[in-house]
């Protein structure tokens, strides 16, 4: 066979040295937009540290950070391949996490199967809603697309805020899991079945592939534990070591599926959520070792920039031009998914002894939604389906729901503890001293916040050694008595209430106004604490009976 020579391209000294300039000027923007992502990184963490009550979570200034500085801002950040790759990579370290969080249990408990059964409620009704839409067909890409939107929940971006707050393995958190869960699991899988340009049966066959080889990817390293090979023991002995086995095995279960989603061309979200359960499953119990390092990778690094990165997509002036449709699409998330979650939850055999407020704050935390409406939106965008200015209200939607519904869940628990429907009775039995009351039942939202907040910081995991007792609580009215912000009387009742011996020691009818309504918030203080340290102290026994 005769040899073959090829012909190479001869490049003079000019035009190589314009290369490496093009290389390094690419290069250069790379590293400068990776350098003011890295400050925002670190700058959102500490200003929202700065706000009282922290009411903003750090994602949302990331977010807010990203869509100033990106190309509809200021043009600071770039969106290059180079940042794109790392952004898609903090996506799939988010859902990695979300889905290793998610145990078997809150998918096939009463409550799961509940939380399955509600979201294709809201799919229904997301249906419906764009059926009826003037300018989206409900069979189209389109509108396929915003159906999609309006059932996910973004449990990847809500974990680090339910943990910031201490209510995870609250009932609460378990409720906001169970729906939650099944928001962003069936999504994902809506996404790869509905907005495929494949024929529907070729989408199923590769997804039924991908399933076989997530189910291989889980079953090998069983076998090796199993076997006891030199490899698993390999892994083992240096998870700790300057190798780090174990973290470099995770890393390649989590990159190797989302590698083998986007060559299915699926959304790479499926093989990092995929990923997460699969780690779940080879470690039932958990390892918090492990748990520190990937969410030190993580949070330290990908998922802001991630964050970073969607804020950056977001054309602010498209926002601006169009309103009413960014209000529009945050209504019709509570209408399609708080609404119906709300509705599940008090129909619910064991969720409907929640109170009312309860099954609100749930419900307000399970319509947060962002990441997979980034994904919807890329997809429907890049095929053409749906406009670049409409993806950009849709997605700062989401991004307004990350501070929004966790803003309102927090409001809306203090509202309530304020007793508004008592306060307005009062004043209008007491108008003369309307600001005295309202200050009253601030007063009581103020102490029943701090409260909750310290009892939810002992919740699952945790055992209940320096809780707080209620005659703790009633030393707190004392040094506020002190201050002279609540009167001795309503001291002495606290104390009193606290050894369940209030009865005729405090005539009502020698306080004045102000001091009756002070008194009836003490009383309604220690009540409330009383029911929220039994309410969790009963999970606490509950977890551990079922641990047994």
């Amino acid at each position: 066979m005769p040899l073959t020579f090829v012909k190479m391209p001869i490049v003079d000294s000019n035009t190589a040295r314009s290369r490496r300039g093009e290389k390094g000027s690419v290069m250069a923007i790379d590293l400068v937009s990776l350098a003011l992502i890295s400050l925002v990184s670190v700058a959102c963490p500490i200003i929202a540290g700065l706000i009282p009550g922290k009411p903003i979570p750090e994602t949302v200034l990331l977010l807010l950070a990203g869509a100033l500085l990106g190309p509809h801002g200021l043009g600071a950040i770039q969106s290059t391949d180079a940042i794109n790759l790392l952004s898609d990579l903090g996506l799939a370290f988010l859902f990695l996490l979300a889905g290793y969080e998610i145990s078997p249990k809150n998918l096939t408990g009463t409550e799961g199967k509940r939380g399955a059964a509600t979201w294709a409620v809201t799919f229904a009704i997301a249906f419906v809603v764009v059926a009826i839409w003037p300018t989206l067909s409900a069979f189209e890409l389109d509108g396929l697309a915003v159906v999609i939107a309006l059932t996910t929940t973004a449990m990847g971006t809500l974990l680090p805020i339910l943990q910031e707050r201490g209510i995870l393995g609250t009932r609460m958190g378990n409720e906001i899991i169970a729906y939650g869960t099944w928001g962003e699991l069936l999504p994902i899988i809506a996404m790869a079945l509905l907005l495929s340009t494949r024929a529907t049966w070729q989408t199923v066959v590769i997804l039924l592939a991908f399933l076989a080889i997530a189910v291989a990817a889980a079953a090998v390293p069983k076998i090796a534990e199993r076997i006891g090979g030199y490899v698993h023991r390999f892994i083992v002995a240096n998870a700790n070591t300057n190798t780090q086995m174990v973290i470099r095995s995770v890393n390649l279960l989590l990159i190797g599926l989302t590698a083998v989603s986007a060559v299915f061309d699926l959304d790479i979200v499926l093989g990092a959520f995929a990923a997460g359960f699969i780690l779940r499953y080879l470690i039932p119990t958990g390892d918090q070792t492990m748990e520190m390092k990937h969410n030190a990778i993580a949070y330290g690094f990908l998922v802001p920039l991630f964050f970073v990165v969607s804020g950056a997509k977001v054309d602010v002036r498209a926002i601006g031009a169009q309103p009413e449709l960014l209000v529009l699409f945050i209504l019709l998330l509570l209408f399609v998914r708080a609404l119906p979650i709300f509705v599940g939850l008090s129909t619910g055999r064991e969720s409907r002894t929640m109170d009312v407020r309860e099954r609100l704050t749930v419900a307000f935390y399970c319509t947060t939604a962002l990441p997979i409406i980034v994904a919807v939106t890329s997809v429907a965008a890049n095929a053409g389906a749906l406009s670049q200015g409409v993806a950009s209200v849709m997605v700062a939607a989401g991004a307004i729901t990350v501070f929004l519904m966790p803003l309102l869940a927090q409001l809306f628990y203090r509202v309530v503890d304020a007793a508004p429907v008592a306060a307005v009775a009062e004043v209008a039995e007491h108008p003369s001293d309307a600001l005295d009351i309202l200050r009253a039942h601030h007063d009581l939202a103020s102490l029943l916040a701090r409260e909750h907040e310290l009892l939810t910081s002992h919740g699952h995991g945790r055992v209940f050694e320096g809780l707080p007792t209620l005659d703790t609580i009633a030393e707190r009215l004392s040094d506020r008595a002190a201050s002279e912000r609540i009167d001795a009387r309503i001291v002495d009742a606290a104390h009193l209430l606290a050894d369940k011996t209030y009865g005729d020691e405090i005539d009502p009818s020698e306080l004045t106004p102000r001091e009756r309504c002070r008194l009836e918030r003490a009383k309604l203080a220690v009540h409330e604490y009383r029911r929220r340290m039994l309410e969790l102290y009963a999970h606490e026994e509950a977890d551990e009976d079922d641990g047994k």
